[in-house]
């Protein structure tokens, strides 16, 4: 699936994906995307504060830290390291929409005129001074369905700068899941594909290469975060009641996010459902819930018997190749930025 145009004629034959839990990276030698080489760290709670405006990095240190090791991991040849990446962001840094044109310059400065004037209203930035990307998803009798992605320049030259300390450059941009669903054959079948992670949660309808649905949410508790406050207060020495009323509260926290989890997907199914006319047969997990999290989490809020799977499948991951432990669910992003 085609997301956007690539600068390079091709797409960089390495990516690097950051979210609040970490950074994952990975090589791929040709356009397949078999990825060769892959490799993770975790990030500090509290590191990012992801959004549309500036100010991302709140411990800049480790995360240009976190990019210099797994690129430097999967780079492989010292030569490599002065090499293009794809950087995958967050979703939440960037703004996705699907609009509705009645038609569109043929020339694409026109075009992109004419998009950065709709965008005016529909986002909390300056749309003219923007990094604004866009794709004809789809085209019908007098309607055009075009897939937009802006990002502020200021937040774009943020996740640049940091690519650029840890010694590397940056050659696309993509968003965590456009990137992920760019994995999928063309001749898939309609999926649903739910990317979820600490914090946010995003849910995508792709039918034989054309997106349907992209919607994003930003949850609102942060699970990893309140269980790291429960034991912050036991290192402390504060007392055994109050430690239990952290337990306790950070169950209920998190119970409440897998809600809003469930609820997110349960959206996205009903959609899924109005639009094509059945409910969808499997879904596909994208980030690092993955998919047996996602498959519990389900269960609990009374789906029947979810099918879910991981995007990635074992076999994208090369027998020989020089891997760290990552898990499959953290490489949807990274392998979908490597397949052309």
């Amino acid at each position: 699936m085609e997301i956007f145009p690539k600068t390079l004629g091709s797409r960089p034959r390495l990516a690097v994906e950051l979210r609040p839990e970490g950074v994952v990276a990975a090589r791929a030698e040709d356009a397949r995307a078999v990825l060769s080489a892959v490799a993770h760290v975790s990030l500090p709670n509290g590191a990012l504060a992801i959004g549309l405006k500036a100010g991302n990095f709140i411990d800049r240190s480790s995360v240009v830290t976190g990019f210099r090791e797994v690129l430097d991991a999967v780079a492989g040849r010292a030569s490599d390291r002065n090499r293009n990446v794809t950087i995958v962001v967050p979703d939440a840094a960037v703004r996705v929409l699907l609009l509705e044109f009645d038609t569109l310059p043929t020339k694409p400065v026109e075009a992109l005129a004419v998009v950065r004037f709709r965008l005016k209203k529909l986002l909390p930035f300056d749309s003219d001074h923007a990094a604004v990307s866009y794709q004809v998803m789809s085209t019908e009798k007098n309607s055009m369905r075009v897939l937009v992605v802006a990002m502020s320049h200021e937040v774009l030259e943020e996740y640049e700068s940091i690519v650029d300390e840890a010694g590397y450059k940056v050659g696309a941009v993509l968003p965590s899941t456009l990137a992920a669903l760019a994995g999928l054959d063309e001749e898939q079948p309609a999926v649903l594909v739910v990317n979820a992670g600490q914090g946010g949660i995003t849910t995508a309808i792709v039918r034989a290469g054309v997106l349907l649905l992209h919607r994003s949410l930003e949850l609102e508790n942060e699970v990893a975060a309140s269980g790291e406050a429960g034991g912050q207060e036991l290192r402390s020495g504060v007392g055994y009641e109050s430690t239990m009323q952290a337990r306790v509260l950070a169950s209920v926290e998190a119970a409440m996010t897998g809600r809003e989890i469930a609820q997110t997907v349960s959206v996205a199914t009903a959609y899924f459902e109005d639009n094509l006319g059945h409910a969808p047969e499997v879904i596909f997990s994208a980030g690092p819930l993955g998919a047996e999290g996602l498959k519990a989490i389900l269960e609990e809020n009374g789906f029947e018997r979810p099918e879910v799977r991981e995007l990635v499948k074992a076999e994208s991951i090369a027998v020989s190749a020089a891997t760290a432990r990552v898990q499959l669910s953290w490489l949807a992003g990274v392998r979908g930025a490597l397949k052309d």
